[in-house]
C-alpha cells in the first residue's frame, strides 16, 4: 500500500471511528435495540453491531467526502 493511501486512510476512517462511537453512543441511549422494527429477531448485541458499522459507513462516507472536496481542484494527482 502506498503511503499517501495509508495516509488518506487514516485520514477518513479515524475521525468517521470517532464520530460512529458518539452517534451509537446518542442513539441507543435514547432507542432501545430490542424494540426497533427493523430488528427483526436479532440479539440487542447483533442491533448494537450493525448499528455501529452503520453509522462509521455513513462517517466515512461523509469524511471521504470532505477529503475530495478540500482537494484543489487543478490539482493533477487528486486524493482519490
Amino acid at each position: 500500500m502506498r503511503k499517501g493511501m495509508l495516509k488518506l486512510a487514516m485520514v477518513v476512517l479515524w475521525p468517521s471511528f470517532m464520530a460512529a462511537v458518539l452517534a451509537e453512543g446518542l442513539f441507543f441511549s435514547i432507542f432501545d435495540p430490542g424494540q426497533l422494527p427493523l430488528a427483526g429477531g436479532l440479539s440487542p448485541m447483533a442491533i448494537y453491531s450493525a448499528g455501529f458499522f452503520g453509522f462509521w459507513s455513513l462517517g466515512a462516507l461523509a469524511s471521504m467526502l470532505t477529503y475530495y472536496l478540500v482537494a484543489v481542484p487543478g490539482d493533477h494527482n487528486p486524493p482519490i
